[in-house]
């Protein structure tokens, strides 16, 4: 036998082998990281995701929470993970797009250390005011802060957070500037907000919802291009002439290298989820809204992750904004 041809045997019957073992692929449990602590909106979609799409892959998937860093350690864990399939990580608009930008050197380049999955899920912002601030909508609001900018304050869960990067571009948009009180999550950036420490914030629709609802803060724009089906009298800022398109997102990543046949099955797991009656009525309500089918792709949501890198890092640069 010769030299070439025994090379040549054995990458065939390495070739074979990993293919067979996309095919079996999976023969054990699935870790699925999400880059935030439990508890959180986050962590609830996680494991709503991951009970169904274990079901539907026939083995279980453990939801494990690795945090810290605006997510970026959990992140950087499955961008470093072996390619086999059994790690992933349920990334988000912060994981993926913001923090390439808010750190001045990122531990991972999302767009190159991740097999893209699939995007699931949107969550607008929206932009809330203490309930006595004089104004009833986004034009009255600018005018308000223009003139009294000086002497306001707006909250949000952090340096960086996606919150905070929200009314980061709202002020931009609308030529505010004001002065930003980062708090250590976001419940106590909304407590304080109910209380009338600080004048405005730009929450997450799950958790601004229910305080909407109870009148104890007063909404003034959905910061997405459509009103939100769960708060349907609210208009959106591009309605109001303001053009401020802002929302999280929750999508799925694998290592890169995986073999596409792994990447495909997982996609379809997670599209399978989406699908899931159980699943959408729950995150629905809690006003998240699932991407359409033509979005779901693998080559989908690279070129979105892309998108999104460069879309915020118009507002973050603007702003002077940095975790490091």
């Amino acid at each position: 036998m010769s030299r070439l041809f025994a090379v040549l045997l054995v990458a065939a019957s390495l070739t074979a082998a990993s293919g067979a073992g996309a095919e079996e692929w999976p023969t054990h449990p699935l870790t699925m990281v999400n880059p935030f602590a439990a508890g959180g909106p986050n962590d609830v979609m996680a494991r709503l995701f991951a009970q169904r799409m274990g079901e539907v892959l026939g083995q279980p998937i453990i939801v494990e929470n690795v945090g810290g860093a605006g997510g970026m350690n959990g992140a950087d864990r499955v961008a470093k993970a072996a390619p086999d399939g059994y790690t992933f990580l349920q990334g988000t608009v912060g994981t993926q797009a913001q923090n390439q930008t808010l750190f001045k050197k990122p531990s991972y380049n999302s767009t190159t250390d991740f097999a893209p999955v699939a995007l699931a899920v949107e969550a607008p912002l929206v932009l809330i005011a203490r309930k006595d601030l004089p104004v009833k909508d986004m034009k009255e609001f600018v005018a308000y802060a223009k003139a009294n900018g000086a002497k306001m304050q707006y909250a949000s869960a952090g340096t960086g957070s996606a919150i905070h990067l929200g009314c980061a571009l709202v002020n931009m948009v609308a030529g505010i500037d004001v002065v930003h009180v980062p708090y250590r999550g976001a419940n106590p950036a909304m407590q304080d907000l109910i209380s009338g420490r600080v004048d405005y914030l730009c929450d997450i629709i799950t958790t601004a919802k229910p305080q909407i609802d109870a009148g104890t803060v007063k909404p003034i724009a959905i910061l997405t291009k459509a009103r939100s089906p769960v708060l349907p009298n609210v208009p959106t800022a591009i309605e109001q002439g303001f053009d401020v398109d802002a929302y999280t997102w929750n999508a799925f990543f694998l290592p890169k290298g995986t073999p596409d046949a792994i990447v495909q099955k997982l996609n379809h797991a997670t599209v399978e989820a989406m699908k899931t009656p159980a699943v959408r009525e729950k995150l629905e309500g809690a006003g998240l809204q699932f991407v359409s089918d033509d979005r779901t792709t693998p080559e989908y949501l690279a070129k979105f992750v892309q998108s999104e890198i460069a879309k915020w890092a118009v507002p973050i640069k603007a702003g002077n904004i940095s975790v490091d």
